[in-house]
């Protein structure tokens, strides 16, 4: 596309009229002026117009013809050759931002929390167990991964605890470790997964009480391995002798099938996972209020008026 063409001058305002081939321009009015020659077999033409009026300064179109093939060609933009580089660059400046908002103080951030929480868990679950005090301490077990879920989301949860499981792999052993895992570990991280999503307290607490009975019941079940004794047997059979009492003295003479023991035992399991998971709701929702989390929360309109 070349320069407009300026075709008349009548008044201040002048219409400009694009034409592809033609180049004009405005030169002032002398005598004559000589015009090179034409090149390459390229055709000048000149045209010299008198002035248009005379309260107008006295100037002279000049028109110049270029033939209509593409003398100058531009090539077609394509994709940059060089675009590895430049990502290269993109990501080693974002990499080497130190900066409160970069990436890399968020992720390092975030693995020392992962860290802390975890080194915390693990020392906290090993002393209470060697003092013999885990029952006073065990609702704050969980605490630590479901803090790490609030603030840097599922993944960090799972990085706090997977990192207890393996300390406490190493200070005291596979049982130990198994024991958190079922009964706190999982716990926490389903209560933090489904607190991060803003889940109800009725889908939480009916979530994370399967999984706390669930939990339960694993540990049973490796606690009668490791000792060679089937504790779930001697739990049905002694609430089964104990209802049989208990009918007897009552008046009623029927003898409870095991069906009906081990859906009393199950249903015993769910009110005692459901009461515990209730009241480390209520506690862990007013702990991290206190701790400035409380938008990240999505507590029941009498638990937000009462705090």
């Amino acid at each position: 596309m070349f320069p407009p063409k300026i075709s008349q001058l009548s008044s201040p305002f002048s219409v400009f009229r694009p034409n592809p081939h033609r180049v004009s321009f405005l030169q002032p009015h002398f005598p004559s002026l000589p015009l090179p020659c034409a090149s390459h077999g390229q055709k000048l033409s000149c045209e010299l117009k008198p002035p248009l009026s005379s309260n107008f300064p006295s100037f002279t179109s000049i028109s110049i013809s270029l033939p209509s093939s593409n003398l100058l060609k531009v090539s077609e933009i394509g994709a940059p050759v060089c675009s590895g580089e430049n990502e290269d660059k993109g990501i080693s400046a974002e990499l080497n931002d130190l900066s409160r908002n970069g990436v890399v103080y968020k992720k390092t951030l975030q693995l020392v929390e992962c860290s802390m929480f975890a080194a915390l868990t693990g020392l906290v679950y090993f002393l209470s167990n060697s003092l013999a005090i885990e029952n006073y301490f065990s609702c704050f077990f969980s605490l630590p991964i479901v803090i790490s879920s609030m603030r840097w989301g599922v993944d960090a949860g799972r990085k706090t605890l997977v990192a207890t499981t393996m300390l406490l792999l190493v200070l005291s052993g596979p049982v130990k470790a198994l024991t958190f895992l079922l009964k706190h570990g999982l716990v926490g991280f389903t209560m933090g997964t489904l607190w991060r999503s803003g889940a109800s307290w009725n889908l939480s607490i009916l979530v994370c009480t399967i999984v706390r009975s669930l939990g339960a019941v694993g540990f049973v079940l490796i606690s009668s391995f490791l000792i060679r004794e089937n504790i779930l047997a001697l739990i049905t059979i002694n609430i089964h002798a104990s209802l049989t009492l208990l009918l007897t003295a009552s008046g009623v003479n029927i003898i409870p099938s095991m069906g009906a023991i081990y859906s009393l035992f199950g249903i015993l399991v769910l009110l005692n996972s459901g009461s515990f998971m209730f009241l480390l709701h209520l506690l862990y929702s007013v702990f991290l209020t206190r701790l400035g989390m409380k938008s990240s929360l999505r507590l029941p309109r009498w638990l937000e008026r009462a705090i």
